[in-house]
C-alpha cells in the first residue's frame, strides 16, 4: 500500500455523489491516476498511520476541492502560428486556471486540422509540451468532404465549420451546400458538427464616414442578424440529418435563442450551444475609444444581452461556456491606433474563467454546482469524456483543482501565463482562486511557485 494511494481531504469536495459540495477524502490510485474511492468524510492521517509507512496526503483543510476543469474552446496555434500561442504556453495558462482539458481548434495553426495528415503534424507538434490533455477538433472547409471520415475515425472530438469568412485564408468558409454534404459525412461517422454561427451579409459592411476606433462602429458591423440568419440556416440543414449532433459555438447573441429552443423543443434537433467568459463577464458600455483587446466575433454586446445569456443559462437553453481563447501578437490588436475594424478579433484570457465566471455567478446568488455544471461535467460529456474527465468519482481522471474561494486578485499580467500576455480582463478584480491543480493525481501547477517543482512538468496526454 505504501506509495501505491495518494489522499485528497477537505472539507468541501464537490464529487459526483456531492455535487454541492461535503466534507470528504478522495482515494487515488498512482500508477493510474485514477479515482479509486470518495470516502464521504474527512479521514485523519492517524486513522491510516498504523497500515501504511508512509501516507501521502493533500490536506486542502477549508479551501475547496473541484473536478478539473474542460475547456472545450481553445486557439493554440500550433504549428505555424506559434507567435500567438503554442502547446507548452498555451496549456501552462489552462493549468493555472485549473483546466485539466483542453479541445484544440482546427484553425489557426498552419496546417489546419482538415486532413488526417495535417492532425498528425499537429499531434507532432504537440510532443513534450502538453502541461495538461488535450484533445482536437477537426475542420470542415468548401474542399474536404472525403477527409472527414478519417479525421473522424483517427479521433478528433468532431468538426468545425465556418458559415462566414474566418479571417485566415488557409481556413475559408462554407456555403450551405457544402454544409449539406459534410452533414451526409458527419451523420455517417456519428461526429459532432460545430458552426461558428454568423452568415456574411454585406449589408452591414462599414461605411467610410465611421470612426473605426469607435467600438460602436465594430458592433454595427457585427448585428445580432448575422447570428440569427446563421442558425436558421444551420436548423434548416440539421432537419435533415435529424441524428446528426450539432452545435452553437460561442452564442453572443440572446436574440437567437428563440430559434434554438424551437429546434431543440419542439423539433427535437439534438443541438447544443455553447457562450464564452466574455460574453458573461464584459459588456459595450464598458469598452472605451480604441480598447481592441475587446474585439472578438462575435462582438461582445451590451449588459442586457449579456443578462439574457446568464437567464438562458439558467434555463439550460445554454449548455456550458468555453473561453474561446484566440490570441494574437499585441501588434496584431492595433493597440496603437486603436482601430476595431483592422485589429484581430480574438481574446487571449485562458486559465481565468473559472474565477471570472465564479465571480459573476456570486453576484447573482448562483450555485457553485451550477458553474461546474457549466466548465466541467457538461463539456465533458460533449466531447465523450463523461464518466472520465469534468467529475470527482470512483473510475474517472484524478483531475483536481484546490479552489480558495476567499482569497481575491485583481488581474494583472503576472496573473497571465499565455504567450501574448495582453487581455481585457486586466485590472479586473475577482473572487475566488485557483490555488493548485492536479492531473491524474499529479500536481502540475501551484499558485506560489508556478511550474517550478511540479511532479511532472508535460504530464498531458492526447485524447484520441
Amino acid at each position: 500500500m505504501t506509495g501505491s494511494t495518494r489522499y485528497f481531504s477537505s472539507s468541501r469536495v464537490f464529487s459526483a455523489a456531492a455535487p454541492s459540495g461535503a466534507p470528504a477524502t478522495v482515494e487515488v490510485d498512482k500508477a493510474s491516476g485514477r479515482v479509486k474511492r470518495v470516502h464521504e468524510r474527512v479521514i485523519k492521517r492517524d486513522e491510516l498511520a498504523g497500515a501504511v509507512d508512509e501516507v501521502d496526503w493533500v490536506d486542502a483543510g477549508e479551501q475547496w476541492i473541484l473536478p478539473g476543469l474542460v475547456d472545450a474552446h481553445v486557439h493554440l496555434n500550433e504549428p505555424g502560428r506559434t507567435e500567438w500561442e503554442g502547446f507548452e504556453t498555451g496549456t501552462a495558462a489552462a493549468a493555472s486556471g485549473g483546466v485539466t482539458t483542453v479541445i484544440d481548434m482546427p484553425l489557426n495553426a498552419i496546417p489546419p486540422t482538415t486532413t488526417v495528415e495535417n492532425l498528425h503534424i499537429k499531434l507532432n507538434a504537440s510532443e513534450g509540451k502538453r502541461h495538461i490533455d488535450v484533445g482536437f477538433w477537426g475542420g470542415v472547409v468548401p474542399d474536404n468532404a472525403d477527409d472527414l471520415q478519417p479525421l473522424a475515425k483517427e479521433g478528433v472530438k468532431g468538426f468545425k465549420g465556418f458559415l462566414c469568412e474566418s479571417g485566415v485564408d488557409e481556413f475559408p468558409g462554407i456555403n450551405e451546400e457544402q454544409v449539406m454534404r459534410a452533414m451526409k459525412e458527419l451523420d455517417a461517422a456519428k461526429s459532432l458538427f460545430l458552426f461558428h454561427a454568423e452568415l456574411d451579409n454585406t449589408s452591414h459592411s462599414h461605411n467610410d464616414h465611421e470612426d473605426p476606433s469607435a467600438y460602436s462602429t465594430f458592433l454595427a458591423c457585427r448585428p445580432p442578424a448575422l447570428e440569427e440568419s446563421a442558425i436558421d440556416l444551420i436548423i434548416r440543414c440539421a432537419r435533415q440529418f435529424p441524428s446528426l449532433r450539432t452545435h452553437i459555438v460561442h452564442l453572443s447573441a440572446s436574440s437567437a435563442l428563440p430559434a434554438l429552443r424551437h429546434a431543440r423543443r419542439d423539433l427535437n434537433l439534438p443541438l447544443s450551444v455553447e457562450t464564452c467568459f466574455h460574453y458573461l463577464c464584459l459588456s459595450a458600455e464598458q469598452i472605451a475609444k480604441g480598447e481592441t483587446l475587446y474585439k472578438c466575433c462575435p462582438p461582445i454586446r451590451d449588459d442586457a444581452n449579456r443578462e439574457k445569456l446568464w437567464q438562458a443559462l439558467l434555463d439550460g437553453d445554454i449548455d456550458f461556456v468555453v473561453s474561446d481563447h484566440s490570441p494574437c501578437t499585441t501588434e496584431l490588436k492595433k493597440l496603437e491606433g486603436g482601430d476595431f475594424l483592422g485589429a484581430w478579433g480574438g481574446i487571449g484570457g485562458l486559465g481565468l474563467g473559472l474565477s471570472l465566471l465564479w465571480t459573476e455567478a456570486s453576484k447573482r446568488g448562483i450555485a457553485t454546482e451550477k458553474v461546474l455544471e457549466w466548465v466541467a461535467s457538461r463539456p465533458a460529456k460533449q466531447v465523450g469524456l463523461e464518466g472520465r474527465k469534468g467529475e470527482i468519482k470512483e473510475g474517472a481522471d484524478a483531475d483536481f483543482v484546490i479552489f480558495d474561494p476567499k482569497e481575491s486578485f485583481t488581474i494583472n499580467k503576472s496573473e497571465l501565463h499565455f504567450k501574448n500576455r495582453a487581455s481585457p480582463y486586466e485590472g479586473l478584480t475577482l473572487a475566488g482562486a485557483v490555488k493548485s491543480t492536479y492531473l491524474r493525481g499529479e500536481k502540475v501547477y501551484d499558485r506560489k511557485t508556478g511550474f517550478k517543482g511540479v511532479e511532472a512538468d508535460f504530464p498531458g496526454q492526447l485524447l484520441l
